[in-house]
């Protein structure tokens, strides 16, 4: 997989960086969630427009507000990583690695024997080893000392997934773990996508993970007023875009993409899934927890992406929305989509896969692209489940199931906390 013996690339030293940006294209995908713990498997939930909310297990949720969420369920480390690692590692960076080695193996690519320079890795995370943390502060409380763990530093960080992939990879590229809340799995893509375009890599493992169902998570995002409350009905707790939402589901897991120069992919004759075409990101600089009202940050993303990917509006054939549930975000988001896509955002469905995900934080965007990309490989839409009464009855949510249609072009929309939003445009695959 190595290009040492090719020209150099754009961005390598000695190079010509004003040579044409390179085009981008998807040849691997790997996913852990709570509808299924592989890429098919997720795939095949989101079809079946299965729910994965339930009563929480993990903690006794039971003097919680909040006693639902979307965790990752049936998952087992053994498979793909070596007992003296995965238990050392927060739940976070084993669904990262997992995914990563899903993608890597659809790929092909070599684990283990040297990816090489041209290999970057972009893993990010909005929690981190949230669940390690925890374990690390109870153990120094009630042990001391003398009971901590030697790894604990090396483990803790936000940077542990990115790290681990890139040594089990081989990969000596650039390696780096972004957070911007839940629009990180979009950014660390959008990102890697630039580092490919301009030469500093010919490859890249980018996508985000969270395992942060804990009861400080839950207590502190249920006192912000973000989280739904329907603790007797989890399966039709997460509502995107219907009049009767009143908050996200929290939920876990984790995507991984591989992505590649195109050149690189068809000199080694890989199969190549979709093209990452276009990218936005901004940030609304307006409030730590809400959208800006008139959804400018949200807007100026679409309108990068669209422009990157040279699109124009009726171009557009799905959209992969953020579609949270929150009374706000859907809100705004609906009326963003409206005004950059105009009177084409009426034509085109629009669905929000959150809706029987719950909402996977950090890990979101990636996994709304690989199903955006299975959207276009195999012409099915996602449902929006329990779309009920949508508050902007124009817009067509998919509701309730599947809709088999051809889909060229996808915008897949990821909008965090603090204002951060990130855009990516996806395409079918046309040399």
């Amino acid at each position: 997989m190595s290009t040492h013996s090719e020209a150099p690339r754009p961005g390598a030293p000695g190079s010509d960086r004003t040579a044409p940006r390179r085009r981008v294209v998807v040849t691997g995908t790997g996913a852990v969630s709570p509808i299924g713990v592989t890429a098919d498997e997720f795939w095949a939930g989101l079809l079946a427009g299965r729910s994965g909310a339930h009563p929480i297990t993990g903690f006794d949720a039971a003097e919680l507000p909040v006693r639902i969420a979307a965790e990752v369920r049936d998952f087992d480390p053994d498979v793909y990583l070596e007992r003296k690692l995965s238990r050392r590692l927060d739940g976070y960076a084993q669904y990262a690695i997992a995914a990563a080695y899903q993608a890597t193996a659809q790929a092909k690519l070599p684990v283990g024997d040297g990816a090489g320079d041209g290999t970057a890795v972009y893993v990010g995370s909005a929690y981190g080893a949230d669940k390690l943390m925890t374990i690390a502060l109870n153990t120094m409380r009630e042990r001391g000392y003398r009971a901590m763990s030697p790894f604990y530093a090396a483990n803790s960080g936000v940077d542990s997934a990115a790290g681990e992939i890139a040594m089990l990879l081989g990969a000596t590229g650039p390696s780096n773990s972004m957070s911007t809340a839940c629009a990180t799995g979009a950014t660390c893509i959008g990102e890697a996508t630039r580092l490919i375009r301009h030469g500093y890599a010919d490859v890249a493992v980018a996508g985000a993970a969270d395992d942060c169902v804990t009861p400080l998570n839950i207590s502190t995002t249920a006192r912000a007023g973000a989280l739904t409350r329907r603790n007797d009905d989890p399966e039709r707790a997460s509502r995107p875009f219907d009049r009767d939402r009143d908050g996200f589901l929290m939920g876990a897991g984790a995507g991984v993409v591989v992505l590649e120069s195109a050149e690189h992919a068809l000199a080694r004759d890989a199969e190549i899934l979709a093209e990452l075409a276009g990218y936005g990101s901004s940030t609304d600089a307006y409030h730590v927890t809400a959208p800006h009202p008139e959804g400018r940050g949200a807007r100026t993303a679409i309108r990068q992406a669209m422009q990157d990917a040279g699109l124009a509006p009726a171009d557009v054939d799905y959209v992969n929305a953020h579609g949270t549930g929150t009374v706000m975000n859907d809100r705004v988001e609906a009326a963003a989509i409206r005004a950059e896509l105009g009177e084409h955002a009426e034509r085109i469905p629009i669905s929000s896969i959150k809706s029987m995900t719950g909402h996977t934080l950090g890990a979101a965007g990636a996994l709304e692209l690989i199903a955006s990309i299975r959207t276009i490989r195999e012409g099915v839409i996602p449902p929006t489940i329990n779309c009920d009464d949508p508050e902007d009855a124009g817009l067509d949510f998919v509701p309730h199931e599947a809709r088999r249609q051809e889909v060229r072009t996808v915008l897949s929309n990821s909008f965090g906390f603090g204002g951060r939003n990130a855009v990516l445009a996806v395409t079918r695959w046309e040399a």
